[in-house]
């Protein structure tokens, strides 16, 4: 096991792009194996990596981690990203867990039938525009400071970036009635760890296409199709 950390996964966004968004937030350098066959996902399986038989796995501080939620939490806790007390991490534990949500909709998306989504892509907006946005637009405006929990930047903060971005995707004029999140959106996306994942070149992932989908499905031997939310 390597020094860096090590990321197992596809060549694409799914479970472990929050994963990656968090170690780029930190400014933490990582390595990814990328898997496009069912023999390398069955290699991890027989050596026993993969605790629940799944991916995202992670090498991290000589342990593989597997579950996205425990990754996610230790990388925060790792990186003072995890607020200073109990109250501040419950907070961001309610924020991320809203978002996580909302990215919930968006992930299944590429795997949907095209009528599918037709109908998901108008949910993903409805939820985001009048469920969860509402949240962060009066969490911000009503305590008026530049993060969301404690006034000073988090895992939440990451997450909902994120996530605002995914969204915008799907709608690009999606936060016109939300101006505390337009400023959040500008004032995250302007932290330099956040600002050079953002540029072109990094190893934040693309919107998934049909190659993407065929590699997930091929490898977890998926032959059947999501149903939408």
């Amino acid at each position: 096991m390597s020094g860096k950390t090590k990321l197992y996964y596809f060549d694409g966004r799914g479970k472990m792009e929050s994963i990656r968004w968090l170690l780029a937030a930190a400014g933490v350098e990582f390595e990814e194996e990328f898997l496009e066959t069912r023999e390398q996902y069955e290699k991890l399986l027989q050596g026993g990596s993969l605790l629940f038989q799944q991916v995202p796995m992670v090498e991290i501080d000589g342990m593989r981690m597997v579950q996205t939620r425990a990754i996610l939490s230790y990388i925060a806790a790792k990186y003072n990203l995890y607020g200073k007390d109990l109250k501040e991490r419950a907070l961001i534990d309610m924020y991320v867990g809203g978002t996580e949500d909302l990215m919930g909709f968006i992930l299944v998306f590429p795997f949907l039938s095209a009528e599918d989504k037709e109908k998901q892509h108008a949910l993903i907006v409805q939820k985001a525009t009048s469920r969860y946005f509402p949240v962060y637009e009066k969490v911000l405006k009503d305590h008026g400071q530049d993060f969301l929990v404690g006034n000073n930047f988090s895992w939440a903060d990451v997450h909902l970036l994120e996530a605002i971005l995914m969204v915008e995707e799907k709608k690009s004029d999606v936060l016109s009635g939300f101006p505390q999140l337009q400023a959040f959106k500008a004032r995250i996306s302007s932290i330099p760890t956040i600002k050079k994942f953002l540029e072109p070149g990094s190893q934040r992932k693309p919107v998934p296409d049909d190659k993407y989908v065929e590699t997930v499905r091929r490898v977890l031997r998926m032959y059947y199709d999501i149903k939408a939310n």
